[in-house]
């Protein structure tokens, strides 16, 4: 009996998974090159084009699915990151920076701000 998949674990990256989708395919090429080269002609190449087209056909196929079967990961990824923003205001990857609370000048002896200004008429008057 095989264990459940970690969270680190893809389900579907398991040893026996691969062999299933890729080395049927592989097997099927692999046949048709045998058969191109035992029989070269007639059968063989009849053979090689049917293998080699077969098996083909089935590793892309097997290709296609797990591209889609990742798009619907990154969905799933997108729904849980908006389930997040409403319930804290923030991305889940924004929430490490440090939030901005203005700026900060630096400015030269002697440079009066309008604030500044404003000040010394009222404590001038």
């Amino acid at each position: 009996m095989t264990q459940p998949p970690t969270a680190e674990q893809d389900p579907g990256q398991s040893v026996g998974m691969l062999v299933l989708r890729y080395g049927i395919g592989g097997v099927m090429v692999l046949a048709g090159i045998v058969l191109l080269v035992v029989n070269p002609s007639g059968l063989g190449v009849d053979g090689f084009a049917m293998a080699v087209g077969g098996g083909l056909a089935v590793l892309l196929i097997n290709f296609l699915f797990r591209l889609g079967v990742s798009g619907d990961r990154e969905r799933e990824a997108e729904e849980q990151a908006r389930t997040y923003f409403d319930e804290h205001g923030v991305w889940p990857d924004e929430e490490e920076e440090e939030p901005v609370r203005g700026r900060k000048w630096t400015l030269p002896a002697g440079v009066k701000t309008l604030e500044d200004e404003e000040r010394e008429r009222r404590t001038g008057q």
